[in-house]
């Protein structure tokens, strides 16, 4: 290809561009070309304060530790150290204690499942066993043939004061023990006490009392005795912030008939206290109660003349509690993230007094209650002498006796055992025999307590997790969410209430692992339900640029053209001062 060269042009010869009237004779001056440049300039400073001012403030969150903690729950169960006693009074046997041991450890590694499940007691069972002869001073002091009540606080005395003297190590809150009385005469007869003491007495061969040690140990004391095993998913009633609200309300059907009242307070400070004080480990619970008039139930009896009572069946408890009548929720916790157990007295109207509640097997209930899951149960309460009061025509104003309102709080509480998955009954029948289960005025047993709050704390730091494994990759996806400050102290919180609630449960340290966890759960609530995060609606970028740009392009568009016209204006304007100049320097 040939090369283009443009002509020379002799020095003595003027150029053809060259036209002395337009040629300039001064240098350009750059005051034009200033102010448009800094018009740019100042227009392109402007973009990031622009894009500030958009800007979407997001506190630092610790997604790497929110990772870290729901992978660790997953992939580790959390389990709990149990220490098991075995005390065997009266045997002369030829087995060792270490034969013993391993055989009463090999049967509970039968009773337990396969894969260890959160809220339980490690597989690594630490298991003890003592040969104690019948004169021996560990429990010289206990006699068995007295009530249940008094052996158990005997045993209880003795076996604390022997830890005490050096026998045992640790808490004795960690130590489970099993007492097998073997002496001639009656059946073996097998109780649970109130705290974490278990004893046998009659005649007991030596491989019935590792088995019937091995079944207490695991089925009572580990798995709470319940026959379905371990509780999983929404098991116990406590709102996410760690609340329970107790609403007691008595219901008059028809006050034209009778009106009934009750004496609550003394029921709340005599009956519901020691509970409350109980529970605290594992929910912060409060009592409230009312009593309604007018309040018909939804579904409808008949009369049986073989029971001389109106009846209604199990088939019509979905339809007995009236919501559209029955204004239970007056507590501020019903619009909340609190949980409230509504237990309802129920007070028929003359028209169906006595009313009775017949089971599938065609027999009354003893209690005349039942009870809804999550939501709490009712009593139908039959005044006394309702046929007589019905044929008044006035109505007439009673109030419910002490005696009687404290029958109808022992079956409130066991109802209340009920929703939290437990027996409302006092024995236990497993493989190896039935078990008395002994009472508390407390509502739940020492080794009861246990259970929950090992199971509270699995379940907490599960929803702990996910809660804040939710937060994080939607907080991820939202790259322009508002994150305050408190949102993140939150967050930090939650983490360090989580770790410390793991820490306390690897030390076997229940009520304090119970409370941390109530709070690692609240908080992680408290930051995913957070007012602002709400508060306005998230956009991308691209929307951003969408809503502004029909604003600034048109503006900026402009200043950028006239920077570019006057740069070629300068230019333009100097290459004629510098022909001029050249031309100026050749003449002379």
């Amino acid at each position: 290809m040939a090369e283009i060269t443009e002509p020379l042009i002799p020095a003595n010869q003027t150029p053809p561009d060259f036209d002395p009237e337009t040629m300039r004779k001064t240098k350009p001056g750059l005051k034009r070309l200033i102010l448009t440049v800094s018009v740019l300039f100042s227009f392109i400073l402007g973009v990031p304060l622009i894009y500030k001012s958009v800007e979407i403030y997001r506190a630092p969150l610790p997604f790497l530790e929110i990772d870290s903690l729901s992978a660790e729950i997953d992939s580790n169960p959390l389990l709990f150290p149990c220490r098991f006693l075995a005390i065997l009074v009266g045997f002369d046997s030829e087995s060792s204690i270490a034969s013993l041991e391993s055989s009463i450890l090999h049967q509970m590694t039968e009773l337990t499942r396969q894969t260890p499940q959160c809220g339980t007691c490690s597989p690594n069972h630490s298991v003890s066993v003592v040969l104690d002869p019948d004169d021996h001073p560990l429990l010289g002091a206990v006699d068995f043939d007295a009530d249940d009540e008094a052996v158990d606080e005997a045993l209880d005395e003795a076996l604390e004061a022997v830890f005490r003297g050096g026998w045992g190590s640790g808490d004795r809150g960690e130590v489970y023990t099993v007492v097998v009385v073997n002496r001639g005469g009656d059946e073996a007869r097998a109780v649970v006490g109130k705290y974490r003491n278990a004893w046998i007495v009659g005649r007991v061969s030596e491989e019935e009392a590792v088995a019937k040690a091995a079944e207490v140990f695991v089925k009572v004391f580990v798995n709470g005795g319940k026959e379905e095993g371990l509780i999983h998913g929404e098991f116990m009633p406590v709102g996410a912030d760690g609340t329970l609200v107790l609403s007691f309300n008595l219901l008059n059907a028809d006050p034209r008939d009778w009106v009934y009242d009750w004496d609550f307070q003394t029921v709340d400070a005599t009956l519901l206290a020691p509970i409350i004080e109980a529970m605290k480990p594992v929910a912060n619970i409060s009592v409230e109660s009312q009593v309604l008039y007018h309040v018909p139930k939804s579904s409808l009896s008949y009369w049986d003349d073989k029971w001389d009572s109106y009846v209604f069946s199990t088939k019509d408890l979905p339809f007995f509690v009236n919501s559209n009548e029955w204004h239970l929720d007056t507590s501020i916790a019903a619009g909340g993230r609190s949980k409230m157990l509504h237990f309802v007295v129920y007070i028929p109207s003359a028209k169906e007094c006595p009313l009775l509640l017949q089971l599938p097997d065609g027999q009354i209930s003893m209690t005349n209650s039942f009870i809804s899951p999550m939501w709490g149960g009712v009593i139908v309460l039959n005044p006394q002498t309702c046929r007589k009061d019905s044929e008044s025509k006035h109505s007439s104003r009673h109030t419910i006796m002490h005696e009687d309102l404290q029958k109808v709080f022992e079956v409130f509480m066991g109802q209340f055992r009920q929703l939290f998955s437990f027996r409302s009954d006092n024995l236990y029948v497993g493989a190896s025999g039935t078990y008395n289960l002994l009472p508390s005025e407390k509502g739940f047993t020492v080794w009861e307590l246990d259970v929950l709050s090992r199971m509270h704390t699995c379940f907490n730091l599960h929803s702990c997790a996910t809660t804040l494994g939710s937060l994080s990759r939607l907080v991820q996806s939202l790259p322009r969410m508002i994150i305050k400050d408190e949102i993140g102290k939150q967050v930090k919180y939650s983490l360090e209430a989580a770790k410390l609630a793991q820490t306390n449960a690897s030390l076997g340290i229940y009520d304090a692992s119970a409370v941390s966890s109530r709070q690692a759960r609240s908080l992680a609530e408290d930051a995913f339900f957070h007012p602002s995060i709400m508060s306005v609606s998230y956009y991308s970028f691209e929307h951003c640029f969408a809503v502004y740009s029909p604003f600034f392009l048109p503006v900026s568009m402009h200043v950028i053209l006239a920077a570019l016209r006057e740069w070629r204006r300068y230019k333009k304007e100097n290459k004629k001062y510098l022909v001029w100049k050249a031309k100026m320097k050749d003449a002379s």
